[in-house]
């Protein structure tokens, strides 16, 4: 089907090629995971059984495309020179975990950092260290509702790393529904919604636009609040996914749910999201 995929965030309990079958349940046409704990630094390593199941799970289900997200804790723009030295190993950690199961993306935060300039700086300095040393796995930068002193809610902390980095081909950007609308970017009519995607086209650039995350919010335009809803259900309403899942300009970008009450509601706002589409 013509359009973006849609899908979801799934778990992967019992092990990570469990997520295909939950993902098939859900009906989901690209799958979002956590390769390990993402409240913990350590995980327990990847088993070439398990990559093997993962990848034979993948091919039994059509090979849709899977992204990870990197943990919750790392800070690659830390004030905290072993904080950020840990991170930074973390992340080289799990986009080895990424490569080997064979992952289209890994989305990260920015991380935070009392000053807004020397944080990009140092984030920006980390990703180019964190791209020479890895290979095949794209990273994606996840633009965030700005709370605190978190990088990544405006287009130009994007537009800078992406700079820093030289345009690199595997640096790209997963853009959050609910964190851009937090931000202080309005999606929620047809002109505000192009108004977006102008300037998104001139800080960023659509090619670098590589996955969503679809989730209402809970608060208001501009809240710098980071609070997940149900699809149509928050403060964004309906018309904004109406418009995203009918947009030419992101017809094959995995959309991918991360909204609250996983295993009950993902089904109810991925048949929502599938009922917007247009024939």
């Amino acid at each position: 089907m013509p359009g973006p995929l849609l899908g979801a965030h799934v778990s992967t309990a019992g092990g990570h090629h469990k997520c295909f079958e939950r993902a098939a349940e859900l009906g989901c046409e690209a799958i979002q995971i956590f390769t390990r704990a993402p409240s913990r630094w350590q995980g327990p390593a990847l088993s070439a059984k398990g990559v093997e199941q993962f990848r034979q799970a993948r091919s039994q289900h059509g090979s849709p495309p899977v992204i990870a997200h990197d943990i919750y804790l790392a800070n690659l723009a830390a004030a905290d020179d072993t904080i950020r030295q840990r991170s930074l190993d973390s992340m080289l950690n799990e986009l080895g975990r990424c490569e080997a199961l064979g992952l289209d993306g890994l989305v990260c935060h920015m991380g935070s950092h009392p000053d807004e300039d020397q944080g990009l700086q140092r984030y920006g300095q980390a990703i180019a260290e964190i791209l020479e040393k890895t290979n095949r796995c794209p990273i994606l930068l996840e633009t965030t509702a700005g709370q605190g002193t978190c990088l990544g809610h405006r287009l130009e902390h994007l537009a800078r790393v992406i700079e820093a980095n030289r345009a690199h081909p595997r640096l790209g950007v997963c853009l959050d529904t609910c964190h851009v609308f937090a931000a202080g970017y309005d999606l929620r009519d047809e002109q505000d919604y192009e108004a977006f995607w102008d300037e998104f086209e001139r800080m960023v650039g659509l090619d670098r636009l590589k996955a969503l995350h679809l989730n209402d919010s809970k608060k208001p335009l501009a809240s710098r609040v980071d609070r997940h809803a149900h699809i149509g259900q928050g403060e964004i309403g309906e018309t904004a996914f109406r418009l995203l899942v009918n947009d030419p300009r992101l017809e094959g970008l995995p959309m991918l749910l991360e909204t609250p009450e996983m295993e009950s509601m993902h089904r109810v706002n991925l048949d929502l999201l599938k009922s917007f589409r247009k024939n």
